[in-house]
């Protein structure tokens, strides 16, 4: 069932007429145009007129307006002004540096800045090696975006990027206690950016790529992995895959059906869906076929672009050609990371029996979750609204917990492995059902067993 999200949640501050039953009238009128009050509070009452503050959520933001407008019909109340919750949340950024020791007096600055910090220069001079140690760079991750592919947004600039950026940066110390930096490029020029990142690097552990486009940001990554010593990571790649992977292995165990004889098809092939295949095929799948405008990547297509026909390359062993639909006959999982309503419902009836289908696509899904539940044995997407959801804050978190405690220099392919099966382990026997494949975001062990992973302490 689907609710209705906080994400689009209003305040209005009505000024009603002095009864207090025009209360249970704005409410009763709220929940009739659809919407949910959260919370009405009195903020004035005089003998002329009542204040109120009421808080409601909406499915949308054209529903937003429409409750506005119920409410606006309502005799004897006025809308004063509305206030979008999920902005005012925004407001000022939702990050800050705050200072780990006491400035207090002199005997404080003096040892925080000058003089003291001046011996710890010039002993970093001469032992580099201990600059993660003795500052921040031990604990800190860069967060680096060209705004190419943000989110479900698509190409909106590095400024309309930083709130997202931000959010990163929030969750990274909500779930790992680790300080990341919104790092916003204003060049989609795969040398500026590689350049640029090169120059910050000094001052970072670990940098993680994020919502950059494909095929540039295979690029980007791959520069500078050859070129940094620390590690670098691109969550819309290697994150998606660690989820996925991890939620596979379960959503298998639910059907009884092994990866390596599983026949999976890969909707998208894009950072995520390239990064999917590569560790499905790592962790031992045979039979991955992956579909995307072209229909079927094949070897036989000559006009791939070289990305796709590098994907092509590794995949497809039975050179099944056509549609997604042709793809999917006697497939045993579906995995989506392309775009809305790509799938038809119907054409799940034509996998096997025991179907998985991840319909990961946001905001939008390739198929209703709901629908595909009618069919698919196992159902999984990018939603909080449904069971089973796929998300990437279940793996980078912790993955950058283990590399930076570890003080890696780079990400291995056996660490994305070793950091999917943590979260799918997290999930008990007595747990484990067809609606619930994956832990919470909320699920304490997550970030300590993934990060006990990448550290390869399991």
């Amino acid at each position: 069932m689907s609710v209705t999200p906080s994400s689009y949640s209003i305040t209005m501050r009505l000024y009603a007429e002095p009864d207090f039953a025009v209360v249970g009238k704005v409410a009763t009128t709220i929940a009739e145009a659809g919407g949910i009050t959260t919370a009405m509070d009195v903020a004035e009452s005089r003998h002329d007129r009542l204040v109120l503050d009421v808080t409601c959520s909406a499915t949308d933001s054209d529903h937003s307006e429409r409750l506005v407008q119920a409410v606006e019909q309502l005799e004897g109340v006025q809308v004063h002004k509305v206030s979008d919750r999920t902005f005012l949340l925004h407001l000022g950024g939702k990050i800050q540096v705050t200072s780990k020791v006491p400035l207090k007096n002199r005997d404080d600055l003096a040892m925080a800045y000058t003089p003291g910090v001046g011996r710890v220069s010039m002993a970093l001079h001469k032992h580099p090696e201990d600059v993660a140690k003795l500052t921040i760079k031990g604990n800190s991750v860069a967060v680096v975006t060209d705004g190419s592919a943000v989110l479900g947004l698509g190409n909106i600039g590095p400024g309309a990027a930083l709130p997202v950026m931000e959010g990163k940066a929030a969750l990274f110390k909500r779930f790992a206690n680790i300080d990341a930096w919104p790092i916003c490029l204003a060049s989609q020029d795969v040398d500026e950016i590689v350049r640029a990142v090169e120059m910050i690097a000094p001052g970072f552990g670990g940098i993680n790529l994020e919502d950059i486009a494909a095929p540039r940001c295979f690029e980007v990554e791959r520069r500078l992995r050859e070129s940094l010593d620390i590690p670098v990571f691109h969550d819309d790649q290697h994150g998606t895959a660690i989820v996925v992977l991890a939620a596979l292995h379960n959503a298998l165990r639910v059907v009884r059906k092994s990866l390596s004889a599983a026949r999976i098809v890969v909707a998208g092939g894009g950072a995520a869906g390239s990064a999917i295949v590569a560790l499905l095929l790592a962790d031992g799948a045979e039979d991955v076929i992956v579909w995307d405008r072209e229909g079927l990547l094949s070897t036989d297509d000559t006009s791939l672009p070289p990305a796709k026909r590098e994907l092509a390359s590794i995949t497809n062993p039975r050179n099944v050609r056509g549609t997604l639909q042709d793809g999917l006959r006697g497939a045993d999982v579906f995995i989506g990371v392309s775009g809305p309503g790509v799938l038809q419902p119907e054409w799940i009836q034509e996998m096997a029996e025991g179907a998985v289908v991840f319909a990961l696509a946001n905001p939008d899904p390739e198929v209703d979750p709901a629908d595909a539940a009618k069919y698919a044995a196992v159902v999984a997407s990018g939603r909080s609204d449904y069971p089973n959801q796929i998300n990437n804050v279940l793996a980078f978190p912790g993955v950058f917990r283990g590399l930076l405690d570890a003080r890696a220099s780079e990400v291995t392919t056996d660490m994305l492995l070793r950091a999917a099966h943590a979260i799918a382990r997290v999930v008990t026997d007595e747990e484990l059902h067809a609606s619930f494949i994956i832990p919470s975001v909320f699920h304490p062990d997550v970030p300590g067993a993934v990060a006990a992973a990448i550290r390869g302490q399991e």
